[in-house]
């Protein structure tokens, strides 16, 4: 394996119903990342697939999932042991959603149910002064439209984290958790036909919880800021000294 492959370490699958209309988180974030199929390994941790050292790969982008943090699967404890050696490498690392809360919490961070509650669909995410200075947002916009949906979240930093970002229902959306490792708690390789499905697939759940599946639906619009976080991730694996 080349160590300028990036390797997506595989925590669950999107929405069934979605995943047969559009396929799967790697297939996404290989597009979004805008790199061949060849120059990627996806290891599916939830099945027992093995992780390569970290310093064999010139990246990693760790997906999201149904699962919870805060409620550990046999492989949960194995394979945070790793993240937090990928990071004590200096492995390029991004977490999303769920591995964005399993990174900080490898890291000595706590996590659990948002206690503002669900957050899904198209959402305003504004970045900290701080984010002006990092690697992989400082050239970004400070206002990002993204894509999101989660019910858990990073409740406390692990220590040495930087807050990058927040949104009106999530206070750690962006963090870095060290000069080449980061976590969001959005979903970059959503496009708005994948966040319509989601939407969609879990319309009466959002109904019961009091939200308003329907005016979600209205307000689902292109994220080019989550392929411009992707893209940006991947240009900092290039430029890494090998």
């Amino acid at each position: 394996m080349s160590r300028g492959t990036i390797l997506i370490v595989k925590t669950g699958s999107a929405e069934p119903v979605v995943r047969r209309a559009h396929g799967d988180f790697d297939a996404w974030i290989t597009r979004g990342l805008g790199v061949e199929p060849s120059g990627v390994r996806v290891s599916d941790v939830t099945r027992g697939e093995s992780l390569p050292w970290p310093s064999d790969v010139g990246g990693v982008v760790v997906t999201g999932s149904a699962a919870m943090v805060s409620q550990p699967d046999p492989w949960t404890g194995p394979t945070a042991r790793w993240l937090h050696a990928a990071v004590d490498a200096g492995t390029p690392l991004l977490g999303i959603c769920y591995g964005h809360q399993l990174v900080a919490l490898a890291l000595g961070g706590r996590v659990g149910p948002n206690p503002k509650g669900r957050e899904i669909g198209t959402v305003e995410v504004s970045l900290d002064a701080a984010a002006k200075d990092d690697a992989l947002f400082g050239r970004l916009p400070a206002e990002l439209c993204v894509h999101a949906t989660h019910v858990e979240s990073v409740l406390e930093l692990p220590p040495g984290a930087v807050w990058l970002g927040e949104s009106e229902r999530e206070r750690n959306h962006v963090v870095a958790f060290g000069p080449r490792a980061w976590g969001v708690q959005f979903h970059p390789e959503f496009e708005s036909d994948a966040m319509r499905g989601y939407l969609a697939a879990r319309a009466d759940v959002l109904r019961e919880e009091g939200l308003d599946p329907e005016r979600l639906l209205e307000g689902v619009r292109d994220s080019p800021d989550g392929t411009a976080v992707l893209r940006r991730f991947r240009d900092v694996v290039v430029s890494r000294p090998r």
